[in-house]
């Protein structure tokens, strides 16, 4: 087991090193299996990064190193670093009450500060390198439109209306399901508060977004 990073400037460090090795070696360096099929993969890469980091949240809804309070994000970016996919932040609540605040959701404790961790993208998982990692903390123009797109989100979760939810709403931030397959349900009231199901879901950062983010991390070089 690697220790959890007691410090930002630790963690970062600890990933720079990492730059340009391939996920096949570092899963052989630290003893990870690999992933047998292809539908696993994405998954595996998020894991084989917190083993490698330290990582200590396992499934706890808390960012990923929770003595230093930075969610780790590795993204699939294509030969010109540019995100080819949305990123998954956290799961979206079945139920929400129209008092919830902003300031204390999940969400906004996620993205406090995000160590990314560019991956390449495509070709053989075990092949693929990691690129060069950087903290990042949104901007308060940022906060306010990621704050908006929850709250627009958030009060139809509230009042029951989950099926005027989808993929469209949000200007950085979307909400899409989250499930092995469509057949997933999670326990919900409706519209009037009476008993029902949904489907799971999630947030995702788009990827407009976060290609904005990764041309900054690369600008900056932090």
């Amino acid at each position: 087991m690697i220790a959890p990073p007691a410090s930002e400037s630790e963690l970062l460090t600890q990933a720079r090193n990492l730059a340009g090795v391939r996920l096949g070696e570092l899963a052989e360096s630290i003893k990870v299996a690999k992933p047998n099929t292809p539908t696993y993969a994405k998954g595996w890469i998020g894991e084989l990064l917190e083993h490698a980091l330290g990582a200590d949240a396992g499934s706890r809804p808390e960012p990923d190193f929770t003595r230093i309070g930075v969610e780790l994000k590795t993204i699939p970016v294509d030969r010109r670093g540019k995100p080819s996919e949305s990123t998954y932040v956290c799961v979206a609540p079945a139920s929400a009450t129209p008092d919830q605040h902003w300031e204390n959701s999940l969400l906004r404790r996620k993205l406090h500060r995000v160590l990314w961790v560019p991956v390449e993208a495509g070709g053989e998982i075990v092949d693929r390198r990691i690129g060069w990692p950087f903290l990042w903390s949104p901007h308060p123009r940022e906060l306010a439109i990621l704050r908006a797109d929850w709250e627009e989100i958030i009060e139809l979760i509230a009042i029951g209306k989950r099926e005027l939810l989808n993929a469209r709403l949000g200007t950085y931030l979307q909400i899409r399901p989250k499930a092995a397959h469509g057949h997933s349900r999670t326990p919900a009231p409706d519209a009037t508060g009476a008993p029902a199901t949904t489907l799971p879901r999630g947030y995702y950062l788009r990827a407009k977004y976060t290609t904005t983010i990764i041309a900054a991390g690369a600008r900056s070089g932090h």
